[in-house]
């Protein structure tokens, strides 16, 4: 009961006090500690029990294991690893309850192949063993697979329930599978599933992934009982679709509802401000962080330095780390990524050494910082070490997103020759962002032959990224090859690809005004032109130039 009601600290009390406790007792207090986050707590409790004599039954297995993939350390899969062990050895290999815990366990971990193996060799399988899966390879990115897997659990005749439908919809949005994202709505208002808030929240991140806002906004709508999460998603949503007035505009709405935002709720808005450069928001949305107690949520603050830091004002970013009582990776390689982005790659290689005197393990997304920093910063020999570091050292091996760093900071020191080598010795094919990257390069060191032959091997591959026409125009053009580049523009055009308009905004009282090039719709389009024709004109006299062609 005490547990339950959130006072972990008198359940232990009474728990410790007990003469005699027997398997259930401590079964009942490991599954307190999990219920209250408390999950180091219930790892040493449950090695407690082993260490008095009592041999775990399966339900106390099923009740430790999730703490396992919720420690935020590099031992949880070792830890869920041996209580598998443990389950194996007392007989349990065989209990749904126990491998479906497993499947969770290991797909929470990272670890899908291991999750897949424990489905696999399970006898007996329920819509629970299909539904972990499922939602493990949705929540590892492994989107293929979990709408593969739901395929094959509907051709064995399993019933597909809420949480099935909940866990193969993200992967329907990520893969733009609209037409099937459609057929599950119908399902599952066939089904009477719409109004399970997961399920929706589900169905508007599905909608807002395909693009198709207007449908999600539909599923938002039609919600009868809208919570917390239905608002987090479409502020997500509409983030991802750079909708960011539209955000702003649900934002406002959860306080006029009279709802509290949650951690999720800022972590999805904070991203707004970030594009936007709106710091008086982020300030504001800082405010009701401290006052709600959610500054101490990590992931938050971690939200917040990177609003600060991507805002410009960098030192209020390391200012809100020093206060951090919690620190995690992502807070490490936010700050380190920020400085390198800002030029300070001393300061970046001062938060990595912190990092690692935290005994906070670095992760690929560390490196890509750091090599970005030493880019930034023409730090060749460095880069070098670091990218051997990563490799011999800490054991990983490089991403696409690595390579690339190599030869953006190879080719903006002028090593184009050793750029190039470094390319053909790269154990993967390499993908469009790493010959653009050597393109730019070419472009800044004026290496035009080498360019066009960059140039040329890019669009021979059918690459729809109308970044390279751009690229190889703005390159002939600076050598004042104006028939080469006017080729480039007209393929560019030809191929349907279009250059993404630039944009600017202004906030009018609390309203952003966002406007894009030659963008002619907007409300204020009426009253904003002829003052712009007005300062076009003052700077044609001002100025003595002719006037240019801003206008749409």
């Amino acid at each position: 009961m005490f547990a339950k009601c959130g006072s972990f600290n008198d359940a232990i009390m009474i728990f410790e006090e007990m003469p005699y406790r027997d398997l259930k007792s401590w079964t009942v207090i490991i599954c307190g500690a999990v219920h209250n986050r408390e999950y180091l707590e219930a790892m040493c409790l449950f090695k407690r029990m082993r260490i008095e004599g009592f041999r775990p039954d399966s339900v106390s297995v099923v009740a430790v294991l999730p703490a396992c993939s919720r420690l935020e350390c590099g031992r949880s899969k070792a830890l869920g690893m041996t209580l598998h062990g443990c389950a194996i050895s007392c007989g349990f290999e065989d209990d749904l309850f126990v491998s479906n815990a497993l499947i969770d366990m290991y797909c929470k971990c990272g670890d899908t192949l291991k999750g897949q193996s424990v489905f696999c060799n399970m006898v007996h399988k329920d819509a629970v063993s299909w539904g972990t899966l499922i939602a493990g390879y949705s929540q590892n990115c492994e989107c293929q697979k979990s709408v593969d897997l739901y395929m094959e659990m509907t051709m064995s005749g399993l019933r597909t329930n809420a949480v099935t439908v909940a866990s193969v919809l993200p992967g329907f949005g990520k893969l733009g599978l609209l037409k099937q994202g459609k057929e599950m709505h119908n399902y599952i208002l066939k089904q009477g599933f719409e109004d399970d808030n997961v399920v929706g929240s589900a169905l508007i991140d599905m909608y807002s992934n395909c693009g198709s806002s207007r449908e999600a906004e539909h599923v938002f709508e039609f919600t009868s009982h809208r919570d917390i999460m239905l608002w987090n998603s479409m502020i997500a949503g509409h983030s991802g679709n750079d909708q960011n007035d539209s955000a702003f505009r649900v934002f406002r709405g959860i306080w006029d509802c009279k709802l509290k935002p949650n951690s999720i709720t800022l972590m999805s808005i904070l991203p707004v401000c970030t594009k936007l450069g709106a710091l008086k928001q982020g300030k504001e949305i800082h405010g009701h962080a401290i006052r709600s107690s959610l500054l101490n949520v990590t992931s938050v603050g971690n939200s917040l330095i990177d609003m600060y830091c991507k805002c410009g004002f960098l030192q209020l970013g390391v200012n809100l780390f020093n206060c951090m009582m919690e620190k995690n990776a992502v807070t490490y390689n936010t700050i380190i990524s920020s400085h390198g982005i800002h030029g300070c790659a001393e300061n970046a290689f001062s938060f990595f050494h912190q990092m690692k005197a935290a005994r906070v393990k670095p992760t690929k997304l560390t490196f890509i910082a750091l090599l970005s920093a030493c880019s930034h910063a023409g730090l060749v020999d460095r880069g070098w070490s670091l990218f051997n570091s990563m490799v011999n050292h800490y054991g990983m091996q490089p991403d696409m997103e690595h390579y690339s760093c190599m030869v953006d900071l190879l080719g903006r020191a002028g090593q184009i020759e050793e750029a190039c080598n470094f390319i053909s010795r790269m154990p993967i094919k390499p993908e469009n962002d790493i010959w653009l990257g050597l393109l730019g390069a070419c472009r800044l060191h004026n290496k035009l032959q080498l360019a066009k032959e960059v140039g040329d091997h890019i669009l021979q591959t059918g690459s729809t990224d109308s970044g390279c026409h751009i690229l190889m125009s703005n390159l002939y053009a600076s050598a004042e090859r104006w028939e080469d580049a006017s080729k480039v523009r007209i393929m560019l055009k030809e191929n349907g690809l279009t250059k993404k308009p630039g944009h600017s905004w202004i906030q009018v009282d609390r309203q952003i005004h966002v406007f894009k090039a030659r963008q002619t719709n907007h409300t204020e389009f009426e009253n904003v032109s002829p003052v712009l024709e007005n300062l076009l004109l003052e700077m044609k006299r001002e100025e003595n130039i002719s006037e240019p062609n801003l206008l749409p």
